[in-house]
């Protein structure tokens, strides 16, 4: 599927400590309702096999409402669970290979975290860019040297391709992330394990719910 730029704005990437109470896909049906735009399945510790199941009930949850699922790190996960693209970091092998496994039809993300791979991923054969740490977060113990929003802004002005800010974001860093010039937000525990998803993403996307953010 082609990627709009708009299903970037809300960006839900799960967690499965922190969804442990309500599970995944409960969390993500109600973080849906409230306004996620794009979800990625984001389990380090489960095997393939877990996560093409895990990503079967996250797409029939997500059936009918338009939202694309993104299955992180692990190309043989999205394509047999038929989920609509995968994430890969720089550390996680070759894009072009990616594309070439994934076929021209699914959605492709890269994690940036310096100028040098946002100005590399250019030429690459990927989708979007996942840009960050905007600020430390404690759901990646190994990240780079958070950028800032400063870092940010310089980073989304030098790639042509669609952005979403990670890192420590919360629905109060929205307006920032925008004039920053990144397309959205991509967040973990903002919403996931928060009593109330929905609620939890409403914040991120008042326009829609009749108020300012």
């Amino acid at each position: 599927m082609a990627l709009n730029r708009d299903a970037l704005r809300l960006y839900l990437i799960t967690d499965p400590l922190l969804c442990a109470d309500l599970g995944i896909i409960d969390t993500v049906q109600q973080a849906v309702s409230g306004g996620a735009s794009m979800v990625q399945l984001r389990d380090k510790h489960a095997s393939t096999a877990e996560r093409i199941a895990l990503a079967r009930g996250l797409l029939a949850a997500l059936n009918g409402t338009g939202v694309p699922l993104i299955v992180n790190d692990d190309l043989e996960a999205a394509i047999a669970s038929g989920a609509d693209g995968a994430h890969i970091g720089q550390s996680d092998g070759d894009p072009a290979r990616a594309r070439a496994m994934l076929g021209p039809d699914r959605i492709l993300g890269l994690s940036c975290e310096t100028m040098q791979t946002v100005l590399a991923a250019n030429t690459m054969p990927v989708d979007y860019l996942g840009l960050g740490p905007v600020f430390a977060t404690d759901s990646k113990a190994d990240h780079e040297v958070p950028i800032g929003m400063t870092g940010l802004a310089a980073m989304a002005a030098n790639t042509h391709l669609p952005t979403v800010a990670i890192g420590g974001l919360n629905a109060t860093h929205v307006n920032q992330v925008t004039a920053a010039g990144a397309d959205g937000l991509a967040v973990i525990s903002a919403i996931c394990g928060q009593h109330d998803p929905m609620l939890a993403a409403t914040a991120f996307c008042p326009s829609r719910h009749g108020g300012t953010v």
